[in-house]
This record gives structure tokens, sequence and C-alpha cells, in this order.
């Protein structure tokens, strides 16, 4: 039979001897590094932090109820304005409709001239009829 020689085989990069390179073998889970120590203050601070942001929402909720309420009344009434504009453009772009409204709003401008300001008795009457829903609005009188 022939003899067999066997070479050496080398691979490139990866001898032992160097400091850079990992002899542990391949698939190893590396070990966690050791976390300073104000990494790890900060890490319970925001844990602490986390697990209490509920409280403390319900807490702010709580404390500022009413000026929440405001706050939400006001935007609610922006955006009611907001609609009502979008929706009177989308009708002010129907042929007809423009003229016919104008024709509307100036009938009943005419009709309440004459039904409340055309008069002394009727200007009294209208005046009567504001102080009693501005006592209803202010809670003056149920």
């Amino acid at each position: 039979m022939e003899s067999q020689e066997t070479t050496p085989t080398t691979t490139v990069g990866l001898s032992t001897e160097s400091p850079g390179l990992s002899t542990e073998s391949p698939g190893a889970i590396a070990k966690p590094s050791p976390v300073d120590k104000p990494v790890q203050e900060w890490l319970e601070i925001g844990t602490n932090f986390l697990s209490k942001i509920y409280d403390y929402i319900g807490e702010f909720i709580s404390d500022n109820e009413k000026l929440l309420v405001n706050l939400l009344l006001i935007f609610l009434a922006i955006l009611a304005v907001k609609v009502t504009l979008a929706i009177l453009a989308a009708i002010n772009d129907f042929p007809l409709l423009s003229p016919l409204f104008e024709l509307i709003g100036l009938g009943y401008t005419g009709w309440f001239v004459y039904r409340y300001l055309w008069k002394e008795s009727s200007r009294q009457e209208l005046k009567e009829e504001f102080k009693v829903l501005q006592s209803q609005v202010m809670g003056r009188n149920k």
C-alpha cells in the first residue's frame, strides 16, 4: 500500500494565542458584563418610576379634574366649530344652496327686526326675555 502523508491544516486568524479572540466553543452563551454602580442606580430609579406611573397619572387626574374637563370642553368646542365650518364650506359649493341660505337669513333677520326691534313695547319684551334667560344660565333663577 501506499503511504499516506498527512499535512497539518492551519486556520488563518483563529490561533488561540491572539489576545482579542474568544477561546470559548461556538454557540456558548457569553457571560454578562458586570453593571457599574451608577448604571444600576439609574436602572432601579427607572424601574421604580415605570412601576408607579399609573399611580402618578391617576393622582394627577384626580388633583386636576376640573382643569382637565375644561380643557377637554374647549378642545371639543374648537373641534365642533371646525367641523361646522367644513360642513358649511361643503354646502356652500353647491350652486343654488348658497343664495337660498342667504335669502333665508335675510328673511329671518327682517322678521326678527319687525317682531322685536320695531316698537318700544316689543323691545321691552325682548329685554325681559333676555334677563330671564340670563338668570337661568347664571343659576340665579331655576
